[in-house]
């Protein structure tokens, strides 16, 4: 097996193949791209030129460098030119007949010590390797797009991968200055294994008109920190590319959550494949495009929502942490706030919680001292919700407990005045339930603020079939004046960000329970690949596995799909009193403060 790998040759040079090519010459390698077409060729070179020249000038390497990794890099549109190389990565289109095929050549044109790599992301590796002579010599090496740009590599073995290839591409890659990470033959390993299925249930939910795309993508960005939302993702991966991928991985796994939604199926059909045919869930400039243009479906840019009613003054019901951001939120923005809690003694915890952190603010330098004391000076601390008479809209930010709830929205109904509108923070609950706990359910609606509230820009304005069209319009007019970006949804468990977050966050568990990949491998696989701002399991812990765990059940209860139901090591943790970084002990342990 050679491992010098200093002579390397790359099949197929589309965006991927040109992307590998560049790094590998880069890094010192003979690189040798090889493709049928000789366009493809010329613009793998000129794509190699174009880049190297932005680095030059943006000071990323200097001219020589420039020119010698140019120099290491030739192309043909014969296979056979592979001869020398140490190590051959195909990224050809991802069938199993081409793939094969490309393999079964190389069997006849290689030395019997060079390594082969699959660059296929749905495909089993397994399958490709049995059709080479010398399958302990073939693996897979799945890349990230852009390849320059993206740390991450997954290094693929299957049961017949020899251990010496393995450790030769993963001290590649290393020396490439990525990040290998070890992972097993299934379809889609462990990033897109994850995050196909998340872009799966976003095309499902778009299907059944629960949400716009604008608000689906929006969500995702603005409540998970996510560069794209998934829609526009899919559009930039190729809503064929991912169908392709969606049905290796349920070909295997027969879990409804990796069916491919059958719009993927439609679109792909009638041509409408994403950015690379200038049309996908979105419309763009051109084939190949990347700036998005109106459509049929683009909501007109002064669609209104109707008149809404009058809010001068909001009462916030809670005293942890998401009432007292909710409240800074708001007397920020200029309302008179009341923040009631079930004590005097605890409203007063609440206020002192905002006055630190309007402190904080002002140390940073985002907050003049004048309007810090402006906006404490609007919020009034309460011991009981009686304080709530005159307020045009009341906010409950309390446990997260349907009885809990009801009796409070109870007691809302009796203190506020007719007409103020009433609206429960729930991520999980049915709002129509909260709502029936009062005798004017067209009042009601969800307002589902996301933690830090005063730092979040994301509120889901969540609709019940009583809502009445008004009180849909006050809060989106507020969300406006409190500079939060509002997103409609119907009311079901979950509502857009929940729906499609926690279902991920249980496959990754899942994952883990199969030993199919470590916390760490499966983390950073998600950072580094899909730009995930914390891996899954960063996130269970800081959202606290309780918390996680109540809301894959509630999940589990509403759609009734097995594919959601809590995985067993989630029940497990929580079980053991193991909660996450509120404990010192989740997946991980953590420094007790």
């Amino acid at each position: 097996m050679d491992t010098s790998l200093s002579t390397i040759a790359v099949v197929g040079l589309g965006t991927m193949g040109t992307g590998i090519a560049e790094v590998l010459a880069l890094a010192g390698r003979e690189v040798i791209g090889i493709d049928i077409s000789e366009a493809a060729a010329l613009g793998a070179v000129a794509s190699l030129e174009a880049s190297t020249a932005r680095a030059v000038g943006r000071g990323r390497i200097t001219e020589q460098e420039r020119t010698d990794a140019l120099a290491r890099f030739r192309t043909s549109d014969d296979l056979r030119t592979a001869a020398d190389a140490e190590l051959v990565i195909e990224v050809v289109p991802e069938t199993y007949e081409i793939k094969q095929q490309v393999f079964r050549e190389l069997d006849a044109i290689v030395s019997p010590t060079a390594i082969l790599a699959t660059g296929t992301n749905a495909l089993s590796v397994t399958r490709l390797a049995a059709e080479s002579q010398h399958p302990e010599r073939v693996l897979g090496l799945h890349f990230f797009n852009p390849a320059p740009a993206m740390k991450l590599v997954e290094v693929v073995s299957s049961v017949l991968t020899a251990p010496p290839a393995v450790e030769a591409v993963t001290a590649l890659a290393r020396e490439l200055g990525k990040e290998p990470v070890a992972v097993g033959d299934r379809p889609g390993f462990v990033a897109d294994g994850l995050l196909f299925g998340y872009l799966n249930q976003a095309a499902a939910m778009y299907e059944a008109n629960y949400a716009s795309r604008e608000d689906i993508d929006a969500a995702m960005k603005l409540g998970c920190g996510l560069p794209m939302g998934p829609l526009a993702l899919l559009d930039l991966i190729g809503i064929d590319t991912a169908r392709t991928v969606l049905e290796a991985m349920y070909a295997e796994s027969h879990d409804r959550l990796h069916a491919p939604a059958p719009v993927l199926g439609q679109l792909s059909s009638a041509g409408l494949t994403g950015r690379k045919a200038g049309r996908g869930f979105y419309t763009y400039d051109a084939p190949g495009g990347q700036a998005v243009v109106p459509d049929a479906l683009t909501p007109a840019a002064d669609a209104a929502s109707g008149a809404g009613r009058d809010v001068a003054s909001v009462g916030v019901a809670g005293s942890g942490t998401m009432a007292s951001g909710i409240a800074e939120v708001f007397a920020k923005a200029g309302y008179d706030v009341v923040l009631a809690a079930r004590s005097q003694e605890k409203a007063d915890v609440a206020k002192g919680r905002i006055a630190k952190s309007l402190e904080r603010s002002v140390t940073k330098g985002r907050l003049t001292a004048e309007a810090r004391d402006e906006t404490l000076a609007r919020i009034t601390a309460a011991g009981s919700l009686d304080a709530f008479a005159e307020v045009d809209l009341a906010v409950e930010a309390v446990a997260e407990d349907l009885e809990i709830k009801r009796q409070l929205f109870a007691a809302l109904d009796k203190v506020c005045r007719p007409g103020a509108v009433l609206a429960t923070t729930t991520s999980s609950l049915p709002v129509v339930a909260i709502a029936r706990a009062t005798a004017r359910p067209e009042d009601v609606i969800g307002m589902h603020f996301f933690n830090p509230a005063p730092a979040m820009k994301l509120v889901e304005v969540v609709r019940t079939v009583l809502t009445a069209d008004d009180v849909h319009a006050t809060v989106r007019a507020v969300c406006a004046k409190i500079r939060k970006h509002p997103v409609d949804c119907g009311d079901r468990a979950g509502f857009i960000v929940n729906a499609l977050l926690f279902p991920y966050l249980n496959n990754a568990i899942k994952m883990v329970e199969q030993h199919y990949a470590s916390l760490d491998d499966i983390d950073a696989a998600m950072k580094l690949g899909g730009g995930y701002p914390m891996g899954p399991f960063e996130l269970l812990d800081v959202v606290g596995l309780d918390v996680s765990l109540a809301i894959e059940k509630v999940l589990h209860k509403e759609f009734r799909d097995p594919g959601l139901a809590p995985a067993p090591l989630l029940e497990h943790l929580v079980a053991a009193g193991c909660l996450g970084r509120k404990t010192g002990r989740g997946f991980r342990e953590y420094a007790r403060r």
